[in-house]
């Protein structure tokens, strides 16, 4: 919590009347509760095994181009889905790796996933989009329909 109660200094005094620490406010217990750091300092060293990963998203004449950065995968990992308009890109891994000796056994064991929305735009043709995997990169192309294709300018001649 950010609010500290606030005592006298030792060796001070102050009046006759009996002093009192200033609490913290029960609104500021609350608004810390809603803080997105409350509880996350003791994380800060383990890895939780959720991330998000960052996008790109750039806009051409014809299409719409995802690129998200997610190194160490294959193409496997992914799943990729439209539904109602809506573009989920998710990908669940766990790895398992045990060594036996003679005189121990280690194991160790992972587990991340990610997963992000997209809502997609009326002029996207979900028919077509297409999605490519190369160096750690995840290329999600997003092709968008004739009519909303932005058309040259066309000069009208004044007869």
């Amino acid at each position: 919590m950010s609010t500290l109660v606030t005592l006298p200094k030792p060796g001070k005094t102050t009046s006759n009347k009996r002093s009192v620490a200033t609490l913290p406010s029960f609104s500021s217990w609350v608004d810390n509760l809603f803080d997105p750091s409350f509880g996350t300092e003791f994380l800060s060293n383990f890895n939780t095994g959720i991330t998000a990963p960052a996008v790109n998203i750039k806009e051409t004449n014809d299409a719409f181009h995802l690129e998200l950065a997610i190194p160490g995968m294959k193409k496997s990992d992914f799943d990729i889905n439209i539904e109602n308009k809506i573009l989920t890109i998710s990908s669940e891994v766990k790895t398992h790796d045990e060594e036996k000796n003679e005189n121990y056994t280690r194991r160790e064991f992972g587990y991340s996933s990610f997963k992000r929305t997209f809502t997609l735009p009326d002029t996207v043709e979900s028919d077509k989009i297409k999605a490519t995997y190369e160096d750690g990169i995840l290329e999600v192309n997003l092709p968008k329909r004739d009519e909303a294709k932005q058309k040259p300018a066309k000069r009208i001649e004044v007869s």
